[in-house]
């Protein structure tokens, strides 16, 4: 068991990178919210790096490498985190400052879980680094080429972290184990389809980094190169290649549904946990899609009534199948079917 006071920074942690992790964690059982958030701030480690604008490519491998060894407990975080703390440059957040050079007090919380969960969260890092590092070499502003290679984006980027949440819910209940080849194909939608709201709300401050996670071919499908935006953002063609792109992650977002359906109705946290961020994604598709010319994630930002609506409703219906899906039908009925 991690010390109190370790969990008391981890959270501390958790509420400065990410407020919407910070806020559904707590509605996990403790035996899997520690290793979550543990989780959450390694993963965050492996952003910080591909992100940062001043690391060169090559050292940006040697860094995404040293995580992966530091998640198996095969580097000392004290190094790790001097030598990644020297290099990040001044547009970096502090808050991700601080979570590089609190390295040592994450993985000594992440050697305090037990064995299974810590070798999810190996997994979990290693994959996502060495995607991130594969991805590198095509960032730009022409975006990805097709939407397979967005869907192996985001499943470097967020489906591997649904496999981790599942093989951490397995080791955490039988009941959820008898249920884990059906999970697992799911547990990818599920991750896949957060990141896909994720790119759509964030194309415009994406592209003021020097980057684009939208598939190229169907916007060339529909007369509109990624790379001259945003002068074709007014083009007719650009809402319709946007509202395909919807549609796709739309349909992620409904297995991911399904995937929540098939979690014992008893386990209401870990429900909740996941519902709160699938009912926020799909808010956030449906004012995507009513507002297709949008300059800035501000324009499409779900409101707190809404959070609190949709907070309220998923929790009613967690622990009800048919109530569940008559809500989510509800929800992204204005939407593109998913394909």
């Amino acid at each position: 068991m991690p010390a109190e006071k370790d969990l008391a920074v981890q959270a501390e942690l958790l509420q400065g990178v990410s407020r919407s992790f910070a806020f559904t964690i707590p509605q996990l059982p403790e035996s899997l919210r520690h290793a979550t958030g543990n989780a959450y701030l390694l993963c965050r480690m492996a952003d910080t790096i591909e992100d940062d604008p001043g690391i060169p490519f090559a050292q940006k491998v040697e860094f995404s490498q040293r995580l992966t060894a530091m998640a198996a407990d095969c580097e000392d975080p004290r190094e790790f985190a001097r030598d990644l703390g020297a290099v990040l440059s001044p547009e970096s957040r502090a808050e991700d400052c601080k979570l590089v050079a609190e390295a040592s007090l994450v993985m000594r919380i992440n050697r305090a879980l037990p064995q299974a969960q810590r070798q999810a969260l190996a997994r979990c890092v290693g994959i996502m680094s060495s995607g991130m590092t594969e991805f590198q070499d095509q960032r730009g502003l022409a975006g990805l080429a097709d939407v397979r290679q967005m869907e192996r984006y985001c499943y470097f980027v967020a489906g591997v972290v649904g496999e981790m949440l599942t093989e951490l819910f397995c080791d955490y209940s039988s009941r959820i184990d008898a249920q884990r080849e059906k999970l697992m194909p799911l547990a990818v939608a599920y991750g896949q389809g957060l990141q896909m709201t994720n790119i759509l709300k964030d194309i415009w401050e994406d592209r003021r980094r020097g980057v684009c996670w939208l598939p190229r071919d169907i916007f060339l499908a529909a007369g509109v190169e990624l790379e001259n935006l945003p002068e074709e953002r007014c083009k007719p063609g650009f809402a319709v290649a946007l509202s395909q792109v919807i549609g796709i992650a739309r349909g992620q977002l409904d297995a991911a549904v399904e995937y929540i359906r098939l979690l014992p109705a008893g386990e209401a946290g870990i429900r909740r946990y996941c519902l709160w961020a699938v009912g926020m994604a799909v808010l956030s598709l449906r004012r995507i899609h009513a507002n297709p010319h949008f300059c800035g994630e501000k324009e499409v930002r779900i409101t707190r009534s809404q959070v609190r609506g949709v907070i309220a409703a998923t929790s009613a219906c967690a622990s009800f199948n048919p109530a569940l899906s008559l809500l989510f039908a509800w929800l992204g009925r204005r939407l593109p079917s998913g394909s």
